[in-house]
C-alpha cells in the first residue's frame, strides 16, 4: 500500500491561481511507492485522465462545501493478485515498465476493448500497455493472442479493478 504526499491547492484556486505546475512538480517528485492526496475546490476531471495516462489510478471523494479529495495511486507494474493469469509460459520474465497506461473502468462494453486495441496500434514491438478495467476482458484476451501480443492480468485483492499488461508482439528470444 503506498504512502501519500498531501497537496492542498484549494487556497491557490480560491485566490484565482492555477496550481497545475505545482501539482505536476509534486507528481514528478513522488517515489514509486508514493501516491498523491490532492485537495481541490472541484473534481479535476482533466487531471484524472492525464495522471491516468501516466500510470496512476484515482479515487475521488466530494468532501462537501466545494471541497474534493483525490487519491492518485501508482499503478503496479504487474497485478498483485494471486489469481493473475498470463498467456505466456515464461511468466517470471521481467517486462519493461508500461510505455502507455489507460484507465477504462468508467466505460461500458465494448468501449474498453475498442480503446485498448486502438491504444496498442501506437506501440512498437516489445513495448507494454497497462490498462485498468472494471471486469475481466474475456473477449479481448483471445484477440490479443490472435494478434501475437502477450498479456498478464488479474483482479486487485478487493476484486474491483482488473489490471492488464499487454506486451506488443515480439518473437521468443528477441531482446525487445
Amino acid at each position: 500500500m503506498p504512502t501519500f504526499v498531501d497537496l492542498d491547492v484549494r487556497p491557490i484556486l480560491r485566490d484565482g491561481g492555477e496550481p497545475f505546475e505545482q501539482i505536476m512538480a509534486t507528481v514528478a517528485g513522488l517515489r514509486p511507492d508514493q501516491g498523491l492526496r490532492l485537495l481541490a475546490t472541484f473534481k479535476p476531471t482533466p487531471l484524472l485522465h492525464m495522471l491516468g495516462s501516466r500510470g496512476y489510478t484515482h479515487d475521488v471523494r466530494e468532501l462537501g462545501h466545494d471541497d474534493w479529495e483525490v487519491l492518485f495511486t501508482p499503478v503496479e507494474r504487474m497485478p498483485a493478485s494471486t489469481d493473475a493469469v498470463a498467456n505466456t509460459p515464461d511468466d517470471d520474465e521481467v517486462w519493461p515498465p508500461p510505455t502507455k497506461s489507460i484507465d477504462n473502468r468508467d466505460l461500458d462494453p465494448p468501449e474498453p476493448m475498442v480503446r485498448t486495441l486502438a491504444a496498442l496500434e501506437s506501440l512498437k514491438a516489445g513495448e507494454v500497455l497497462s490498462a485498468l478495467l472494471c471486469r475481466e476482458p474475456m473477449f479481448l484476451l483471445p484477440e490479443l493472442a490472435k494478434r501475437g501480443h502477450r498479456w498478464r492480468g488479474g483482479f486487485d485483492a478487493d476484486g474491483t479493478t482488473y489490471r492488464l499488461a499487454v506486451r506488443i508482439g515480439v518473437e521468443r528470444g528477441s531482446k525487445a
